[in-house]
């Protein structure tokens, strides 16, 4: 198996209003998650969130520790939440197996523990996309289907932006440290996602686009409210938001993204809202 990291620094925002978009794209977009066999990492100092991918097809891959976390386990000090955006596959947490269909999710605790992922069927391989961050205490293990999400409903076709929004790895499912996951789908037809808008100082957060067609892009808005910026972006590309950071997006197609958030606030509701008229 193969596994690659990089690390990812902080920014400031009267900095990042200088970046031109081959800056912006270096600092913030992660292209490359998803490769055949390969467990691929971007540690980011925004909350020192972690945002990975990995495709187990003809191997079992194993996650190991990265140097920049100065221990012999990847989990010795952090939390790990897990969403499937493939076929079957399996999450085996200290030799227990966890079954993880398309679209369910696993929250594994903090420990000296190793975490192997794998596939049922090669020829359609599971495709975990993760984000861990760092953990004061370890909680249970749990596995997170649909129906164990707080579901909510929201937008309309007219704005273009009708959408369910599935709450997974929550406060209200379940207890974690700090890290948050969830998934929003965008109904046909509708193309805009957190739009109004709306920052939390608390907290930053990563967006994982996925279910976007080959021939189709999503363009990732973020940036100061007064001072916005886009990267256009393609399936299965991550991004990192930070606390400062508005972030929503427009696509040329309706898609699915999963979104996860790291910091000193869980309240779900914790968000500055921004309204349109004051975006520039």
């Amino acid at each position: 198996m193969k596994q690659n990291y990089e690390t990812r620094y902080a920014s400031h925002p009267e900095d990042a209003k200088s970046y031109d978009t081959s800056r912006l794209r270096r600092e913030f977009l992660i292209e490359k998650l998803m490769a055949a066999d390969e467990i691929n990492l971007v540690y980011t100092l925004h909350d020192r969130l972690i945002v990975g991918g990995a495709v187990p097809v003809k191997e079992t891959l194993e996650l190991a520790s990265i140097p920049p976390l100065r221990s012999p386990f990847f989990l010795g000090r952090r939390e790990l939440g897990v969403i499937n955006v493939g076929g079957d596959g399996i999450v085996e947490v200290d030799g227990h197996p966890h079954a993880l269909r398309c679209k369910e999710a696993l929250y594994v605790g903090r420990g000296d523990r190793a975490a192997r992922f794998s596939s049922l069927d090669p020829a359609c391989p599971a495709r975990f996309y993760f984000n861990s961050a760092p953990a004061h205490r370890a909680y249970p293990d749990k596995k997170v289907t649909r129906d164990d999400a707080v579901v909510v409903e929201m937008g309309t076709l007219e704005e273009s932006n009708h959408r369910v929004i599935n709450r997974l790895l929550v406060t209200q499912v379940l207890p974690t440290c700090q890290l948050q996951m969830g998934m929003t789908e965008l109904k046909p037809g509708s193309v805009w996602n957190t739009m109004p808008p709306h920052t939390h100082e608390r907290r930053m957060e990563a967006y994982f686009y996925f279910e976007l067609p080959d021939n189709q892009a999503v363009c990732h808005f973020m940036g100061a409210v007064d001072e916005t910026r886009h990267l256009w972006m393609k399936n299965e590309q991550a991004v990192i938001s930070p606390a400062w950071s508005i972030h929503s997006a427009c696509a040329t197609s309706n898609y699915t993204f999963i979104w996860g958030m790291a910091g000193e606030n869980q309240d779900y509701g914790d968000m500055d809202a921004v309204s349109q008229q004051d975006l520039r």
